[in-house]
């Protein structure tokens, strides 16, 4: 089965921390460009502790002639800041925003003026109309920090009223709590499209660490495969791609709306699920 070329995909990267870091992320992008993205979108670290590198990749991406979201986070924000990063945004040409509550760095003493993600996604409809298009995030297997999976849905659904135009979830290799999330929206009416998050798996330590911390479930055969393997990352990486490769293909073969890749600053392994699902690469 391969998907259609006209199914579209979008792509996220994280800012480099240095000009080798920056140079080599150039290079992904151009290597990942062959599958014509309908956006980039740049990570924004904790506290805004990544926006100047979040907006030079940004830029760059928009004078690659390709359409840039910017991660737009507001934990420990003001108003008066937000509205400030948002004139800047819109003076570069910035047209999309995944508009986030974000992390709490330990330097902050307070979460600012935006309790919730609503609340910026409702401050920059007040402040910017429908300047910027709105993405938000969405918990297909609940936030690790909701009271319930009932409360992070009825969260979910808060941000899209107050204006997110879509929304793109954590990643996850489950696709029928994907399923089961959307229909749960739906039931609520929540229509905007939900684009799942697609996370390669490339480093099975890396990914099995990270999924503890961030709440997204591995399937017990799928975590017992990854632990068998051991250090063998030519098994892990191949497994992987079959894995991942299948699940696109049910979110697709499912209603889907598009896929968007977490590509952790590498062009190989979404090219390569590319490859497979059908795209030209």
């Amino acid at each position: 089965m391969s998907l259609s070329t006209t199914f579209p995909v979008s792509l996220e990267f994280f800012p480099g921390k240095t000009a080798e870091g920056a140079e080599k992320i150039r290079a992904v992008r151009k290597d990942l460009y062959v599958l014509k993205p309908e956006f980039c979108s740049v990570t924004y670290g904790a506290g805004g502790s990544t926006q100047q590198g979040t907006f030079a990749a940004v830029a760059e991406i928009l004078a690659e002639g390709v359409v840039a979201a910017a991660h737009f986070s507001c934990v420990g924000a003001t108003k008066a800041s937000v509205r400030a990063e948002l004139e800047t945004l819109k003076n570069m040409g910035v047209n999309r925003l995944v508009a986030l509550r974000g992390d709490m760095p330990s330097v902050y003493g307070s979460e600012g003026e935006f309790r919730h993600a609503c609340d910026l996604v409702e401050f920059i409809r007040d402040e910017m109309g429908d300047h910027f298009y709105l993405e938000v995030a969405a918990y297909p297997e609940t936030h690790p920090r909701a009271r319930s999976p009932e409360h992070d849905l009825h969260a979910f659904a808060m941000k899209v009223k107050s204006g997110a135009n879509s929304a793109i979830t954590q990643y996850f290799y489950n696709p029928d709590a994907y399923f089961r999330f959307v229909d749960d929206a739906r039931k609520m009416g929540v229509s905007v499209p939900i684009i799942p998050g697609i996370m390669p798996i490339t480093n099975s330590s890396q990914l099995l660490r990270f999924s503890d911390m961030c709440g997204a479930e591995i399937p017990r055969w799928v975590r017992l495969r990854l632990l068998a393997f051991k250090e063998d990352t030519a098994s892990i990486r191949a497994f992987g791609l079959d894995v991942v490769t299948h699940m696109c293909e049910q979110l697709k073969a499912g209603g889907a709306p598009s896929l968007h890749f977490y590509t952790m600053n590498q062009s190989a392994p979404a090219l390569e699920i590319c490859k497979r699902l059908g795209y030209p690469t």
